[in-house]
Order: structure tokens, then C-alpha cells, then sequence
């Protein structure tokens, strides 16, 4: 069984289309256990039940957004050590060290390919092999 298949993880994504393009890579690369949320209080309701190993947010988003959502689960005992990969169309500073600042562990921008996904997974996790 390899890395990728231990691994849960936890999409959460105000866009379908975003949902359903994750969601697909990472099945391709392996990934099992894949759950979604279509915003940060609908995600961070799903990790305090059943904490995952791997969280990619998107920042903008309805009712909690990807920085809220990410100060949560930092905050959270049960879910604090999962990995955060903080998801962004937008190539601003501040956002990205804020992030950086509340404990995500890498940004992945969007569009993005599935190999620049492993990378920020990998950066993380270390071989998903």
C-alpha cells in the first residue's frame, strides 16, 4: 500500500469544478480517501469529527474562508498537526504569509498541473511511493 492511500484527505472548495479537478488529481496520484467541503465551516465541521492527515483549502469562500478555516484547525488540539496546503488563484504576498504565518505547511496555485500538486504534497509528506 503506498503513502498516498494511508492518506486522508479533505478538499475544501466553495467551487465544483475546483472540487472536482482536485479531486481527480489526486485520485491519479493515488489518493483513497478523498472527502470535500464547499466552504470552511462545512470543512472544519468534518475535521473536528473525523480529523484527516491532509487539508487543501482554498482561501475565498463563503462562511469561513481558507485563513479562518486554517486559524481552526491550527487551534483545534484534535486537528492541529494536519498538513494544510492553502490553495490560490491569486498571487498575493500578504495572503500567502498569513498563511504561512497561522501554520499552513505549503500554497498551491491554481491552475495548477498534477506534478506541481505531488511537489506541494511531496514538500509536505515527503514520496508518495
Amino acid at each position: 500500500m503506498s503513502i498516498a492511500e494511508k492518506i486522508k484527505v479533505l478538499i475544501v472548495d466553495d467551487q465544483v469544478t475546483s472540487r472536482l479537478l482536485l479531486s481527480d488529481a489526486l485520485t491519479q496520484l493515488g489518493f483513497k480517501q478523498i472527502t470535500v467541503a464547499g466552504d470552511g465551516e462545512q470543512g472544519y465541521k468534518i475535521m473536528s469529527q473525523a480529523p484527516h492527515h491532509l487539508v487543501i483549502s482554498d482561501f475565498n469562500m463563503p462562511k469561513m474562508d481558507g485563513l479562518g478555516f486554517l486559524q481552526a484547525v491550527r487551534t483545534n488540539p484534535a486537528t492541529k498537526k494536519a498538513a494544510f496546503i492553502m490553495l490560490t488563484a491569486q498571487g498575493d504576498r500578504a495572503l500567502v504569509q498569513k498563511a504561512a504565518q497561522l501554520g499552513a505547511n505549503n500554497v498551491l496555485a491554481k491552475p495548477f498541473t498534477i506534478e506541481k500538486m505531488k511537489a506541494a504534497i511531496e514538500a509536505v509528506f515527503g514520496s508518495l511511493k
